[in-house]
């Protein structure tokens, strides 16, 4: 996959523009034109878009699906905190809160080290605040940080056994 710096420097060797040209046209400063190309200052789609724009260009993203590589540890993980995700509403939540909470005293006494001290802290964060979406996003995000996570999940003993081995099953 190109870089979005690749893009806007391809784009501006094919018309012939300048950092500064571009800056004239732009209204951004060329040195963030510069820092962009250079992948010293990030820049977004958006931002992308409309430097390519002021060339004569727009910004096209393909987003396609792909299988993440996880390990067969967190996709189990990832599995049961995904039925616990069918299961979660403001009602459930409230049911589950005691249990959660000594799950979470439970990991503050026996986790230590980052990112897990930290993830146990954010999980409390969640929890206390009734941030449904938010809980949703970490049961079943795939991303590094939700992975990391799960690790500390305190969401241990709200499945029922046969739920749990429902999921366990199918996973393999």
């Amino acid at each position: 996959m190109t870089s979005r710096s690749e893009v806007l420097r391809e784009v501006m060797l094919e018309t012939g523009t300048t950092q500064s040209g571009l800056s004239r046209l732009s209204g951004v400063r060329q040195p963030s034109i510069s820092g962009f190309l250079s992948d010293k200052v990030e820049i977004s789609d958006d931002q992308l878009n409309r430097l390519l724009s002021c060339m004569g260009f727009q910004l096209e993203v393909v987003r396609r699906p792909i299988v993440p590589q996880l390990t067969r540890s967190e996709r189990r993980s990832w599995q049961l905190h995904r039925r616990l995700s069918t299961l979660l509403s403001h009602q459930s939540l409230k049911e589950w809160k005691p249990t959660i909470e000594r799950n979470l005293d439970r990991l503050d006494h026996g986790v230590t080290g980052q990112p897990h001290e930290r993830n146990v802290g954010r999980w409390r964060h969640l929890v206390v605040r009734g941030d449904v979406p938010g809980l949703h996003r970490v049961l079943t995000g795939l991303d590094r940080d939700s992975i990391e996570m799960r690790e500390v999940s305190p969401m241990s003993g709200l499945l029922t056994d046969e739920q749990r081995r429902d999921v366990l099953e199918l996973a393999g």
